[in-house]
C-alpha cells in the first residue's frame, strides 16, 4: 500500500463566543443545565459577513504552512460540510477560488458530523491509486445558520469553525494507517433539515414559517444509543484490522457530540476517560464535521499528541454516518 503522511493541520474559530449566559437572555434555559445534559459551556459564532469559505481558508492556510507547501502543490480540495456558502457551486469551489488554487480539482462530501473522516476516506483513496500527490482535506461549518434559535433543545448544541488536513502519498512522519467509514440510509432520520430538498417541501414563505429549513433533530435518547454502539464499532473495526488493542491507544479524538455521550463511549471502551480523550466541546460546541478536524489541530498544537502516540479519530453523524481513522505520529 502507498503510505499516506498527515503532512499538516491546520484549525480556525470565528472570535465571537456565545456563552450559556448569553443564552439565558434569550431562552428559557439556564448555564447549570446546559452543561449537565451537553457538557457544552460556550460556542463561537460567525460574524454576519462570514461564510463557510471564509472560516476554512486560514484553517487551510494554517495547513499547507504545516506542510511547509503553497497551494499551487495542491492536486485536490475536499470539503466535508453541510453548510456551504450556498447550493451551487461547492463549498470547495469557492474555496478554492479565495485560496488561489487554481489547478486543483475541487468538491463537496456531505456526511454531516462524519465529514472530516469521509473527506480524507477519500482523499486516501485518490492517493493510493496514483491520482495524486497532495490533498487538501477541510471541514467547515456555520452551523449557527441552520438552527432555530428559539428551540432551546438543538440550539445550544452547535456552533461554527473549520479545520484541515494535508495529506500526502508519501513515507515519513505521521501516517494514516488504517481508516473506516460506514453508513445506514434507512435510520437516518434523526438529525433533518427537510425544507428545501427536492422529495420535500420547496423553498416557499409557508416553508420558512414553518421552520422546515432549520436543523431538527428528533428522538435524541436514541440517537445517543445509536451513535455510542457506532463510534465503538469504528474503533474496534481499525483497531482489528491491524492487530492492536483499545489499549494500544493514546489518544481518541472523538466527534465533539455530547460529553456524556463521549463518557459512556469510554466506558464502552473500557479506557480512562479524562486521560484518553481529547476535549473541546465545552469551548467550542458541536461544529459538525469541523469538531473532529479542529480537535486534531489543536491537540496537535498544544502538545498533547507526543512522537509515536497512536492516535484514533472517531466520529458519527446524521444520515447515519460513522467512522474512525488510525493515525500513527
Amino acid at each position: 500500500m502507498i503510505p499516506i503522511k498527515l503532512a499538516g493541520t491546520g484549525s480556525y474559530l470565528p472570535s465571537k463566543i456565545l456563552t450559556n449566559f448569553d443564552l439565558e437572555k434569550t431562552l428559557d434555559t439556564s448555564d447549570e443545565w446546559i452543561v449537565r445534559r451537553t457538557g457544552i459551556r460556550e460556542r463561537r459564532i460567525a460574524e454576519p459577513d462570514q461564510a463557510t469559505s471564509d472560516l476554512a481558508l486560514p484553517a487551510c492556510r494554517q495547513a499547507l504552512a504545516a506542510a511547509g507547501i503553497t497551494e499551487t502543490d495542491i492536486d485536490y480540495i475536499i470539503m466535508g460540510t453541510i453548510t456551504p456558502d450556498c447550493c451551487c457551486p461547492a463549498g470547495a469551489n469557492v474555496l478554492q477560488g479565495k485560496l488561489g488554487a487554481h489547478q486543483a480539482v475541487t468538491f463537496d462530501v456531505t456526511a454531516a458530523c462524519s465529514g472530516f473522516v469521509f473527506a480524507m476516506d477519500v482523499a486516501m483513496r485518490y492517493l493510493q491509486a496514483g491520482a495524486a500527490k497532495t490533498i487538501l482535506v477541510v471541514a467547515a461549518e456555520v452551523m449557527s445558520r441552520v438552527v432555530d434559535w428559539t428551540d432551546r433543545a438543538t440550539c445550544v448544541l452547535w456552533g461554527d469553525g473549520a479545520g484541515a488536513a494535508v495529506l500526502k502519498a508519501e513515507a515519513g512522519g505521521p501516517q494514516i494507517i488504517d481508516l473506516y467509514v460506514g453508513t445506514d440510509g434507512a435510520n437516518g432520520q434523526n438529525l433533518l433539515v427537510a425544507g428545501g430538498g427536492s422529495s420535500t417541501t420547496p423553498i416557499s414563505h409557508e416553508s420558512v414559517d414553518k421552520k422546515l429549513h432549520t436543523l431538527k433533530l428528533i428522538e435524541a435518547s436514541a440517537s445517543v444509543r445509536v451513535a455510542v454502539a457506532h463510534f465503538a464499532q469504528a474503533v474496534h473495526t481499525v483497531l482489528d484490522r491491524q492487530g492492536l488493542k483499545v489499549e494500544d491507544v493514546d489518544l481518541f479524538i472523538p466527534h465533539q457530540a455530547n460529553i456524556r455521550m463521549l463518557q459512556s463511549l469510554a466506558n464502552r471502551l473500557g479506557v480512562d476517560f479524562d486521560q484518553k480523550f481529547f476535549i473541546t466541546i465545552d469551548k467550542y460546541a458541536n461544529i459538525s464535521s469541523a469538531s473532529s478536524a479542529i480537535a486534531l489541530d489543536e491537540a496537535v498544537r498544544t502538545g498533547r499528541i507526543k512522537p509515536g502516540a497512536l492516535v484514533c479519530i472517531t466520529v458519527f453523524g446524521g444520515g447515519l454516518t460513522w467512522g474512525a481513522a488510525l493515525i500513527k505520529f
